[in-house]
């Protein structure tokens, strides 16, 4: 993780220097504000190519850093890029216009118009800052996530147009061979982690495991389980903890993978998930049939067992957060507490499996509910302090809602946790 830190912040260093080396000298306000254009758009350039990589679904990436931390990190790059990118355009502008004593409207109009390449790139510009408004909280909130997945893969779009402007028209491109030839290596490295993670990868491995349904289980109100059975599954390398993007080959739900968590550890024999109904993909899985094809494209995921340092450990899980937890509860090494908060008892899945698996192991499940409230504990230092006295010596991996994990992540640190012995998984998009 730290390793693939510095290695972005090294890139954006030696974009930097691309320009230094370029640069004699800045001169008047002309000079100053189209040189700050210079500078913020070879970030935003190496910015983009930064996003992409970090949802390339690269395994070395996946492992070290988690889908979870890396998808943290494309919204937080995200946010920069947007901003360096309409930073970039403003300043080129302005600068250019004061060069050449125009107005802001015909400094623009000129630029597009009779530039190289800058009419795809203003397209690019439109469409990937329309991009970043979708992806917005606020807008997200209103969007389902399939609607939301396939509106971001106008990023790609984006990219591709915006692209060959930097080339053309770019002062610290256009007749330096060496500088153009090592971004167009970033720009097809980045291409190629793309294409081989994101398509061919899948498509390889739908054909050598051929996956398909088996059993639709019910599990809670509103929670199924899925059974798969396929070939060579010991193949997959898979580990309790870790998810799949699963594609059902179904009616209304080819065309989306989402992601869900093995809830069982994984055999040579089967894979299990258990969802919990959201949204539209995760209604229709209830209806699935016996015999329904299916493609996985992972595994994916740092939230698993390697994490684990201290011999201690305690899951605590609310909602779907449950389904990673319930394979670890099974398989991680050690001392084992897990906590399961649900709203009502009817909502607590998988209970008679986790049952099973603490008296056969010698470990402790407590089930926390809100209702009725005999049964419910604070989601305080102080509540999870009196269900787990030595919590301050445990490791603890907590997954659930957005709303649980932010509430959970001061309560642990009150009661003693470390920071670092926090291990969280989000299942927000």
């Amino acid at each position: 993780m730290v390793v693939a830190q510095l290695l972005i912040y090294a890139g954006a260093a030696a974009v930097v220097g691309l320009w230094w080396i370029d640069t004699t000298s800045v001169v008047g306000v002309a000079g100053w504000l189209t040189n700050a254009g210079r500078v913020t758009g070879l970030l935003a350039g190496y910015a983009c190519a930064v996003l992409l990589a970090l949802m390339s679904r690269f395994p070395l990436l996946e492992r070290t850093a988690g889908s979870d931390r890396l998808a943290r990190w494309h919204a937080l790059g995200g946010r920069y890029t947007i901003s360096l990118t309409l930073a970039h355009t403003l300043l080129i502008i302005l600068g250019y216009a004061a060069s050449a004593h125009a107005s802001f409207v015909s400094q623009t109009t000129t630029l597009v118009l009779t530039y190289p390449d800058m009419l795809t790139a203003t397209a690019g510009f439109l469409l990937l800052v329309a991009t970043g408004i979708i992806s917005a909280r606020a807008a997200r909130r209103r969007l389902s996530y399939e609607t939301w997945h396939y509106l971001h893969f106008a990023t790609y779009l984006a990219i591709f147009l915006a692209f060959f402007h930097q080339l053309s028209n770019g002062a610290d491109f256009v007749a330096h061979r060496p500088a153009q030839l090592a971004w167009y290596a970033l720009y097809i490295g980045v291409a190629a982690l793309l294409v081989w993670n994101r398509f061919l990868t899948p498509v390889r491995r739908a054909l050598r495991h051929r996956l398909t349904v088996t059993e639709v289980r019910p599990e809670a109100p509103g929670v199924v389980s899925v059974f798969m059975s396929g070939r060579h599954l010991d193949e997959l390398g898979a580990e309790p903890g870790q998810f799949f993007r699963w594609r059902f080959l179904a009616p209304r739900m080819w065309w989306t993978a989402n992601p869900y968590s093995l809830s069982a550890p994984p055999n040579p024999d089967y894979l299990r998930i258990t969802v919990k109904a959201v949204g539209g993909h995760s209604e229709a899985l209830a209806r699935l049939r016996p015999g329904t094809r299916v493609w996985a494209e992972g595994p994916y995921g740092a939230f698993t067992a390697a994490r684990r340092t201290a011999r201690k450990v305690l899951l605590l899980g609310a909602g779907a957060g449950i389904t990673p937890l319930r394979a670890l509860f099974e398989t991680m090494p050690g001392q084992v507490t897990l906590i399961y908060r649900a709203r009502r008892p009817q909502d607590l899945a998988l209970w008679q499996e986790l049952d099973a698996i603490a008296a056969d192991r010698g470990a402790s499940v407590h089930y926390v509910v809100d209702e009725p409230a005999q049964y419910s504990s604070p989601l305080t230092a102080g509540g999870l302090t009196a269900l787990v006295p030595d919590i301050a010596e445990r490791e603890v991996y907590l997954c659930g809602p957005p709303g649980m994990t932010a509430a959970a992540i001061p309560a642990l640190r009150g009661a003693g946790v470390p920071h670092r012995r926090i291990h969280h998984e989000s299942f927000a998009f």
